[in-house]
């Protein structure tokens, strides 16, 4: 089967030859007869490898990958020095008994604790965002004695029992209770506000104030800990205003609450500082880790300050698990971090960032279905709505584009909320050049122009 790419404006697109695997047929019959559907519908091609900033499909295309996984791959698919790791790893320290330990593990917990503001010196190294997280509220719990949870509406923090109570964007109906004393304020969304200063901005103090003073209403008095995202991603990339973590945090410290931030996709350089919370000034109690931390392997860590620590430990702190501790991801982890000190990726990312915010600045100008660019370094989302003044929802236009974008070459996500437009998640690899930038831009620009253009007749 030939492929003709339709035209980019200054890149070759000569066509593009792509033929099915000649067990294509055979594969997605296993897929769809052996394999539980854990999500959304499966992309519709076989990927055979990664590399870089890009996928390969058995069919002979080369995707351009503005996920970087799922919002993992910090450094690219299949980076020279973390294959260089895992090999050697694998033959040579791969797994332990969980109370044992290696070097690869106390080297990366000293180094996470002196990446990190004081008082953030104590490390767990665990697998994935969930279970990062779940070992964060069960100590959160443990140390305060209490079990009250407060999140934002449009959290995402796993699918573990604990997290999963704590996750308010998606996957809420149809499992019966989650554990008592789980509660959600909204998010601090400044494009769609509920709360309006006198000159129409976002209010977003006194959305607080509501907030809390709602939380104390329905509390027992058992409030343990806050859960949330310094810039939500599955809530549609939303960034709350500067002042807005302090003042939580406050509000945290004057009911005995502690501060959980995740990070699992902020932290490590992809929105221009080592981790988001540094903009705002505060120091979370506890701060998790993942995805970016492994670069696509699975490797969390749970953070917190030796006194939180301590007081856990006395009381009997019990988080053991299979693979913590694991030497091999450790030594992954170490390598990250490797190439995040030696490449000065903070100033790479901001760099970097300065060309994708300009070219999504510059599609809102050209397409009027661009309701809202926001975001942070290398984490961007670009809002699709019907009408820019009512900001009506454009969930249908997300989900053609995003398909568009497929077909030209781009792989994109969306995320779709009730009562929100489709707000596509970029997140390019930190690594990613200039002219893959330029290249991503200029297809998604095609792809909106195309898909909106019969519905502006």
């Amino acid at each position: 089967m030939t492929t003709v790419l339709p035209e980019l404006p200054g890149i070759d697109t000569a066509t593009e030859t792509s033929t099915a695997p000649p067990d294509a047929d055979r594969f997605w019959a296993d897929a769809d007869r052996h394999l539980i559907r854990y999500g959304g519908n499966f992309t519709p091609e076989i990927i055979e490898r990664a590399a870089g900033s890009y996928l390969y499909t058995g069919s002979g295309r080369k995707i351009l990958d503005f996920t970087s996984g799922q919002m993992s791959s910090i450094l690219g698919h299949s980076h020279p020095e973390i294959v260089a790791t895992v090999q050697k790893s694998v033959a040579t320290l791969d797994h332990l008994f969980s109370g044992m330990l290696s070097r690869p593990v106390v080297d990366l917990a000293r180094r996470l604790a002196e990446s990190l503001p004081d008082p953030l010196e104590k490390v767990l190294l665990l697998t994935t965002g969930a279970e990062s997280n779940e070992a964060a509220l069960r100590m959160a719990k443990l140390v305060t004695g209490k079990f009250e949870t407060v999140s934002f509406s449009g959290s995402w923090h796993g699918m573990t029992a604990g997290a999963a109570g704590a996750t308010y964007s998606s996957g809420r109906h149809g499992y019966g209770p989650v554990a008592p004393g789980n509660f959600a304020i909204p998010t601090p969304n400044a494009y769609r506000p509920d709360f309006l200063t006198p000159d129409g901005g976002f209010d977003w103090r006194r959305q607080l104030d509501h907030s809390w003073a709602l939380i104390d209403a329905q509390s027992v008095g058992s409030l343990a800990a806050c859960l949330v995202e310094p810039l939500l991603s599955s809530g549609g990339i939303i960034e709350p205003p500067p002042g807005y973590l302090k003042a939580l945090q406050d509000k945290c410290r004057e009911r005995g609450m502690l501060l959980i931030l995740d990070e699992a996709q902020t932290g490590l350089c992809r929105t221009g500082d080592w981790y988001a919370f540094q903009r705002d000034g505060v120091v979370p109690d506890i701060l998790t880790l993942s995805k970016t931390l492994g670069a696509g392997l699975p490797l969390a860590a749970v953070v917190t300050s030796a006194e939180i620590e301590q007081t856990a430990r006395d009381r009997g702190y019990l988080f053991f698990t299979t693979h913590v501790s694991d030497p091999l991801v450790a030594a992954v982890g170490n390598t990250v971090l490797d190439v995040l000190e030696r490449e000065d990726m903070v100033n790479q990312v901001r760099t970097k960032a300065q060309v994708l915010r300009t070219g999504l600045l510059s599609i809102q100008e050209r397409h009027r279905f661009v309701g809202d660019v926001r975001g942070r370094g290398l984490l961007q989302g670009l809002e699709l709505v019907r009408d820019r003044e009512t900001k009506t929802g454009g969930d249908e236009i997300g989900a053609a584009v995003t398909t568009r974008c497929l077909e030209l070459g781009l792989h994109m996500n969306v995320v779709q909320l009730k009562g929100m437009g489709g707000t596509f998640r970029i997140a390019p690899a930190l690594t990613s050049t200039p002219e893959e930038l330029a290249l991503g831009l200029e297809i998604l620009d095609q792809a909106i122009g195309e898909v909106s253009a019969p519905l502006l007749c």
